[in-house]
C-alpha cells in the first residue's frame, strides 16, 4: 500500500510538472512573439478608418475613439455646472460662433490620451498638466482646480466615454490614467 500511495504521489507530481512546464512554456512564447496590447490597441489602433469629420479622410480608428470620448466629455463638461465656471473664455466663444478653442482642445486632449494610452504616431506638445490647470500660465483657465472639480471631471469623462459606447473596463483603464494627473490638476 505504501508503494501503490508513492507511486501515484509520484505520478501526480511528475504529472503536474509537465502540464506546469507546458503552460510556462507556451505562455513564454506568446509573450515573446506578441507584445502587450496597449489601451490604445484596444480603442481600435493604427487601422485607418474614414474620418466623420473630415470627409475624404482617414484617421487611425485608435484616435478616432479618443476624440470621440474628448469631445463628448467636453460637451457633457460644458452643461455641468460643478466645473463649466473654469471654461468661461471657451464657453463664450463657443456660444459666438468661434470653434477655434474647442478645435485646439479637441486636438491636444486627444494628442494627450492617444499618447498616454499606447499610440505610436502621436506626441503630446501641450501645456504640461500644472501649467495647462494654472490660470497664471493658461489664461484660457478661470480659475484653480480643487478635488471636488477633479471628481466632477471624471464623473464628466465617464459620462462621455459612455455615451461612446465604451465598456466598463475600459473606462476604468482610461481612469486609472486620469487619476495619476490629480496632483497635477488639483492647485488648491
Amino acid at each position: 500500500m505504501k508503494r501503490t500511495s508513492i507511486n501515484k504521489f509520484l505520478f501526480t507530481a511528475m504529472a503536474s510538472g509537465l502540464v506546469m512546464g507546458l503552460c510556462c512554456t507556451s505562455a513564454c512564447k506568446k509573450s515573446s512573439t506578441s507584445p502587450a496590447k496597449t489601451l490604445y490597441d484596444t480603442l481600435g489602433s493604427t487601422t485607418l478608418v474614414s474620418d466623420p469629420s473630415n470627409p475624404g479622410t482617414t484617421i487611425e480608428k485608435g484616435r478616432l475613439g479618443i476624440r470621440s470620448v474628448v469631445d463628448s466629455t467636453i460637451f457633457v463638461i460644458a452643461a455641468d455646472s460643478r466645473i463649466n465656471g473654469h471654461f468661461t473664455v471657451l464657453l463664450t466663444e463657443v456660444t459666438g460662433g468661434n470653434l477655434t478653442g474647442f478645435e485646439a482642445l479637441s486636438k491636444n486632449l486627444t494628442d494627450f490620451f492617444c499618447v498616454a494610452t499606447g499610440a505610436k504616431d502621436f506626441t503630446y506638445g501641450g501645456l504640461s498638466m500644472v501649467a495647462a490647470h494654472n490660470p497664471a500660465t493658461n489664461p484660457r483657465m478661470n480659475g484653480k482646480a480643487d478635488s471636488s472639480d477633479f471628481n466632477a471631471f471624471v464623473s464628466d469623462l465617464v459620462a462621455g466615454a459612455q455615451q461612446c459606447g465604451l465598456s466598463t473596463p475600459v473606462i476604468g483603464r482610461v481612469g486609472d490614467i486620469v487619476g495619476t494627473l490629480e496632483g497635477q490638476v488639483v492647485q488648491q
